[in-house]
């Protein structure tokens, strides 16, 4: 099977679409400051990748204006862009691995096996986030978690803002965001739903704080978002 291999303006493109969800031709033009015939020759080969798909949308009587966003097979691209060599084998092979495992054993044992595992993972991220701040914490974590084919990011946030908006507002804080665009792990979290509870407590317990989950890939939502916050101290 050939690897599809894109100019760093299509990578440009993917990676905004996997941040913004849906953009028109011209918003991506205006970002990237090309032109929008350019933009538009970069979408036709991307359709033809099968990386992005497009929807119609008409208001008044003048011409429809076409939305694009990623197709689960653009997402699932999103991680090879990060690291070079596909990665496909070895996510074949763990679901495979897992589905085994889940015949053989049951769903029950399956369950407790996960929660070691992501455990396992907690101790190892704990073990490289150090014991600086809170803030430290979380953008060690972060670092770690790009290391791993995740498009994350994070950024500190006023307590009183609304965390569910888009636009929160930023400032130093006891409470943060992380933001991860796409799942390095796709393949089993559709066969295995219940990594993403396991997930949350992972960060949980690595970082030695609250999370809350504030957005979800499994839901629809382009992104998974996490609230951190510290714990109280009586």
């Amino acid at each position: 099977m050939s690897t599809i291999q894109h100019p760093s303006s299509k990578r440009d493109i993917l990676q905004l679409l996997l941040k913004q969800g849906r953009a028109t031709a011209q918003s991506l033009a205006d970002a990237l400051q090309i032109s929008p015939q350019a933009i538009r020759r970069h979408l036709k080969d991307l359709e033809e990748d099968e990386l992005i798909i497009h929807h119609a949308t008409t208001g008044g009587t003048g011409r429809p204006q076409y939305t694009y966003q990623l197709s689960p097979k653009g997402r699932n691209h999103i991680p090879r862009m990060f690291h070079q060599g596909s990665t496909d084998s070895y996510g074949d092979f763990a679901l495979s691995l897992m589905d085994t495992l889940a015949d053989t054993i049951g769903t029950d044992q399956m369950g407790s096996i996960l929660q070691k595992q992501w455990e396992k993972k907690a101790v190892e991220y704990r073990n490289h986030l150090g014991n600086g701040t809170l803030q430290e914490r979380v953008a060690n974590l972060v670092a770690l978690r790009q290391l791993e084919g995740y498009m994350a990011e994070w950024y500190a946030v006023d307590p009183s803002s609304d965390h569910n908006s888009s636009s929160v507002h930023r400032s130093t804080g006891s409470q943060f965001i992380i933001t991860e665009y796409n799942c390095a792990i796709h393949g089993i979290v559709e066969s295995f739903p219940s990594v993403c509870s396991h997930e949350l407590e992972m960060f949980a317990m690595a970082l030695g704080c609250i999370v809350k989950r504030t957005h979800w890939l499994v839901h629809g939502e382009h992104r998974c978002g996490y609230l951190i916050q510290e714990r109280e101290r009586f």
